[in-house]
C-alpha cells in the first residue's frame, strides 16, 4: 500500500501512509484507537475506498473494490466489530457467500464437517449448530476467525485474534500461524497485547493520527518503545498496588445458579466472597459463564437457586435499579448495547438512572444548570475527549464511551463495583486511564469484581483471582501464588500439579 488517504467528515483517518508485507511474514500493525489501523485494513479488504494511493500484489496494481473483490485475490480478514448475521446459525454463517459444492443444492452437513475439523484444529470450540444471537462476544469472535480460516486466504488480517484465547491456546495458535508463514502466508496482526506482538511478529508498524510513525524489526524492540511510538510519551505499563487493609465481605454469593439465554444451566453453584478493598479477578475463557455471573449480581439474570448478598443486604430479588441505589454499580461487557445510549447525548448518559433524583432533578423537572456542572466536571475529571457535553454519544471512540460510563459509575462512590471487560478494545493509553481508577477504587474501600478476559489485565490488578470452567468456580487462588501457565489450566477446565 502506498501513499494511502482516506478522510472522512472532520477527520483524515489515513495521511499518505505506507505499508507493506512479504510473503511468509506477520507484520503487526499497532496504534490508538482512532489512529487509523481498521481504516487502513478495510480499505484492504475492499470495505473502504481510499482517495489517493495504490495497492499492488506481487508487484502488480490491483483494484479492491469490494469484500469479494479481496476474496478473490486471496485476503481474508477477521473484524474486531462482527460480520456476521445473528439469525442464522454458525454453519450458515461460515457458508454465506460462498458456492456449494452441490450445486444448486446445500452442502451444510460438509461445511459443519469442516468448522468441526478446524475448531478442533485450532481448539476454539465452536458449536456448528449454534445459533449465532445465543453466542457470548468472545465465542462469536471464534466463529469469524474459523470463517476466515474456512475462506483459505494467502494474506489474512486479524484484528486482535487472541482476546479469548487462554494462554496454552494462544501458544498453539501462535505454532499454527508460525507453519502457515513456512507455507507462504501473509499475516497481518492486529493486537493491544504488546508482548505478543513482539513474540509473533517479524516487523511492526506504528500508526498515530492517521500518521506513519514507522515500521520497525520486531527484533530488539520492547514493549516500552512500542507504547512510546503509539502515544508519543512514556506509558506506565506496570501497575503499582499498594497494600490496602481488607474490610468486611460486601459482595457475598452462596451457591448461585442461573440459566442462560438458550435455557440451560451457565452458572452451577457458584460460591463467591468479595471484601472491602479487593479486586477479585475472573478469569476464563469467554462462554462459560462470566456475563451470566455479572449479570446475575446487576440484577439482569434471575437466579435458579442460591442467594446474592451486598453489603449485608440479601439483593437476590432486587431489581437491578434498587441495586444501583443501594451502592451498586456496573460496566457491562457490551457498552453499546448496554452501557450507554447511543443517540443520547453525553449529559443525559452520564445522568442515566439518577435523573429522576435530586439533584439532577426539582419535582418532575430536570435541573439542567446542575446536569450540565455535573457532566463538565465528570468529563474534565476522566479525560473523556468529546467536543462537548451536547455531542451524540454514538460519535465517540470506544476508549471514550468506556471513560463516560467509568465516569457515570465511579460517580455513584459505590460500594460494589462489577467491572466486565472494562478495556476490551481500547487503546493502551485508555487502558493505562481505567487500570489506575479501578485501583484508586480500591483504596477508597470499594468490593470489585473484575471480569476479564485478558489475563495480563487479571493479573495485573487482582488480589485474588476466580477461574471459572463451564458455569462453575474451579478455584480462586491469591495473585501472588499463582502464573499465567497455571490459570490457563484452569481456564481449560485441568487442576495443575502443585
Amino acid at each position: 500500500m502506498r501513499g494511502i488517504v482516506k478522510r472522512f467528515p472532520g477527520v483524515l483517518a489515513c495521511d499518505a501512509v505506507d505499508f507493506d508485507i512479504r510473503r511468509g511474514e506477520v507484520h503487526a500493525l499497532l496504534g490508538e484507537n482512532g489512529a487509523g489501523k481498521s481504516t487502513l485494513m478495510k480499505i484492504l479488504y475492499g470495505l473502504y475506498s481510499h482517495e489517493e494511493g495504490t495497492i499492488l500484489l506481487n508487484g502488480e496494481p490491483v483494484s479492491i473494490r469490494t469484500p469479494t473483490d479481496a476474496i478473490e485475490l486471496g485476503i481474508g480478514m477477521i473484524h474486531q466489530h462482527f460480520m456476521l448475521v445473528d439469525t442464522l446459525t454458525v454453519t450458515e454463517n461460515v457458508a454465506l457467500g460462498l458456492p456449494s459444492s452441490r450445486g444448486p443444492l446445500l452442502d451444510l452437513d460438509r461445511v459443519a464437517a469442516r468448522i468441526r475439523e478446524l475448531s478442533e484444529t485450532y481448539r476454539l470450540d465452536v458449536n456448528p449448530d449454534a445459533l449465532v444471537w445465543t453466542l457470548a462476544v468472545g465465542e462469536r469472535q471464534r466463529v469469524e476467525i474459523i470463517k476466515a480460516l474456512y475462506r483459505g486466504a494467502a494474506l489474512l488480517i486479524l484484528d486482535e485474534p487472541t482476546a479469548v484465547l487462554t494462554p496454552q491456546e494462544v501458544d498453539d495458535l501462535f505454532h499454527i500461524l508460525r507453519r502457515m508463514t513456512q507455507d507462504g502466508h501473509s499475516l497481518i496482526f492486529i493486537s493491544h497485547k504488546l508482548h505478543e506482538v513482539l513474540n509473533i511478529s517479524d516487523r511492526i508498524t506504528v500508526l498515530r493520527e492517521g500518521k506513519l510513525m514507522g515500521t520497525v524489526p520486531a527484533q530488539g524492540m520492547s514493549r516500552a518503545d512500542l507504547a512510546r511510538m503509539m502515544v508519543g510519551r512514556d506509558v506506565l505499563l506496570e501497575r503499582n498496588r499498594s497494600p490496602v487493609a481488607q474490610g468486611s465481605a460486601r459482595l457475598v454469593l452462596e451457591n448461585v445458579s442461573a440459566l442462560g439465554v438458550t435455557g440451560h444451566e451457565s452458572l452451577r453453584g457458584v460460591s463467591l466472597q468479595i471484601h472491602a478493598g479487593e479486586i477479585l479477578g475472573v478469569a476464563g475463557v469467554s462462554g462459560n459463564g462470566q456475563r451470566e455471573l455479572a449479570e446475575v449480581i446487576a440484577g439482569l439474570r434471575a437466579v435458579t437457586s442460591g442467594w446474592v448478598e451486598m453489603d449485608g443486604l440479601d439483593v437476590t430479588g432486587q431489581a437491578a435499579g434498587e441495586r444501583t441505589q443501594t451502592g451498586f454499580a456496573y460496566i457491562p461487557e457490551e457498552r453499546m448495547h448496554d452501557g450507554v445510549v447511543r443517540e443520547f447525548s453525553v449529559s443525559e448518559n452520564l445522568i442515566l438512572q439518577d435523573h429522576t433524583r435530586p439533584p439532577y432533578s426539582k419535582g418532575i423537572f430536570l435541573d439542567f444548570a446542575h446536569i450540565a456542572q455535573h457532566s463538565q466536571e465528570l468529563v474534565r475529571n476522566f479525560r473523556v475527549k468529546t467536543p462537548g457535553i451536547e455531542t451524540p454519544t454514538k460519535s465517540l471512540s470506544g476508549g471514550n464511551i468506556q471513560k463516560l460510563i467509568l465516569a457515570r459509575e465511579l460517580a455513584r462512590l459505590p460500594k460494589v463495583l462489577v467491572a466486565a471487560q472494562p478495556t476490551r478494545g481500547v487503546d493502551i493509553g485508555a487502558m493505562e486511564y481505567i487500570h489506575q481508577r479501578l485501583l484508586d477504587q480500591r483504596e477508597t474501600g470499594t468490593a470489585t469484581l473484575l471480569i476479564s478476559e485478558d489475563l495480563d489485565e487479571v493479573l495485573a490488578l487482582s488480589d485474588r483471582i476466580a477461574v471459572m470452567y463451564e458455569g462453575r468456580v474451579m478455584d480462586i487462588v491469591k495473585r501472588e501464588e499463582t502464573s499465567a501457565e497455571e490459570l490457563g489450566l484452569l481456564m481449560a477446565g485441568v487442576y495443575p500439579e502443585r
